[in-house]
């Protein structure tokens, strides 16, 4: 296991994800001027530079910055640290007394003698989380009557809003699609880290290989998870097929890829792509032949009887040939691909993939996998059907992931009370000759 001084270190331009307790937050760290919003904290990011990623960082307030729509907002340094500062509150305050029940607590709005302009005079005057936690627990009538349980669950809460420890970590292919789906699932068409996982299991992503992406909107997490699983410094290519002008390479961007193994992604529009594929370009142009006007032979005419006057040679000129654009090169590379055939097909459209499968199926070699990926159960069980009646694809399976969480705690171990919703379906299968 690697120490937090072997850790790739934090660079200018790099993105890194902050963590602050469990919650998560996706950063660019462009410039030494750059700030982060951790609800109503701000946090400078300059003293990240060059620092370990997995390093613990204590918030340090350094500015009032005002009231605004989410609230009093104040400015933080970030000052590194040691794990061994972030002691069990319990221990640090050194609660011992509890009660057997709750049956006795009213909540009647009068358990806490501290009003709420006191609690912020405490956060301006202390810099420790534990010292306002303590002067909260000492003025609050009810907490030592409750049970133990309830005396953990009042302190993660008032821990959770005045904790003032950072972690700083290196982004994965885990972290960002729990952070992407947290945020808006509708971005990512609905994909969690499991319905991830069988997407790369299934599509038999390795090493080594040619493999075909078509995706319609997931901010690029899908391309980010295949280059992951191709690793660095492989043969693997990757040609990503996308139904708009830009490809979508938020995700991407974000794993810090090293240049070689971006320039092993090749996303290209599909409609582009499928016309180079099917016409051709012609590099050549004919010149259309217009006929002369009868005077002007005339005069030509005229001009040869004369007698030939020397005239000054003229330099001939330079043609510069225009360099192709980025989008033609990216063109050329997908379509000796595809002349050469891939190892998988993956479709994940938020449209009928009907059309797609029958158009990009001849470009996979016999025997390989596909994998189509679709919200809508009724959509795959027509395409289910439609290759079944077929002879190209064989050991279809129309599969659903189901996923729950689990509170892991002593004595008080349960599912989670909200547990998330369908992630989509996976219709997967084998190609035949």
């Amino acid at each position: 296991m690697t120490t937090i001084e072997e850790q790739p270190k934090i660079k200018l331009g790099d993105y890194i994800i902050i963590q602050r307790q469990k919650y998560t937050k996706l950063q660019k760290f462009g410039h030494l001027d750059a700030t982060a919003m951790l609800g109503k904290d701000q946090l400078e990011l300059k003293a990240l530079l060059d620092q370990p990623y997995g390093a613990t960082f204590k918030m340090c307030p350094k500015e009032d910055l005002g009231k605004s729509h989410r609230g009093r907002q104040r400015l933080n340094t970030l000052e590194l640290c040691s794990e061994l500062e972030m002691r069990n509150i319990r221990e640090v305050l050194g609660i011992s007394q509890s009660g057997e029940d709750n049956r006795h607590i009213k909540d009647d709005g009068d358990s806490q003698a501290l009003k709420p302009e006191d609690i912020e005079q405490l956060r301006d005057e202390c810099s420790e989380s534990t010292k306002i936690i303590e002067k909260i627990v000492e003025n609050s009538k009810t907490f030592h009557s409750k049970t133990e349980y309830s005396q953990e669950k009042y302190l993660k809460k008032k821990e959770k809003k005045y904790f003032e420890f950072v972690q700083i970590r290196q982004p994965t292919i885990r972290l960002i699609t729990e952070i992407y789906y947290r945020q808006d699932a509708e971005k990512v068409m609905g994909i969690r880290v499991d319905t991830l996982s069988q997407l790369i299991s299934y599509s038999g992503i390795s090493a080594f290989g040619n493999y075909l992406l078509y995706e319609s909107g997931s901010n690029g997490l899908l391309p980010a998870a295949f280059l992951n699983s191709m690793g660095a410094n492989t043969e693997a290519l990757l040609v990503h097929m996308h139904p708009g002008n830009v490809p979508q390479k938020q995700a991407v961007l974000a794993l810090n890829l090293p240049e070689e193994q971006l320039n092993r992604c090749i996303s290209v529009n599909i409609y582009s792509v499928l016309r180079e594929f099917y016409q051709g370009t012609s590099d050549t142009t004919k010149e259309s032949e217009v006929a002369e006007p009868s005077t002007k032979k005339q005069k030509l005419s005229e001009e040869e009887s004369a007698p030939e006057e020397t005239q000054d040679e003229k330099l001939p000129e330079t043609s510069t040939k225009p360099t192709p654009q980025k989008w033609r090169i990216e063109n050329q590379r997908a379509v000796d691909l595809i002349h050469a055939k891939f190892d998988s097909l993956v479709i994940a459209s938020k449209e009928h993939p009907s059309n797609l499968v029958k158009e990009l199926l001849p470009f996979v070699k016999p025997s390989r996998p596909v994998v189509i990926f679709s919200l809508s159960k009724e959509v795959l069980m027509e395409l289910y059907v439609e290759l079944k009646t077929g002879s190209k694809v064989t050991n279809l399976h129309l599969t659903s992931n189901w996923l729950r969480m689990y509170q892991i705690l002593p004595n008080r171990t349960h599912p989670e009370v909200n547990m998330q919703a369908n992630s989509g379906y996976l219709l997967t299968g084998y190609t035949l000759k």
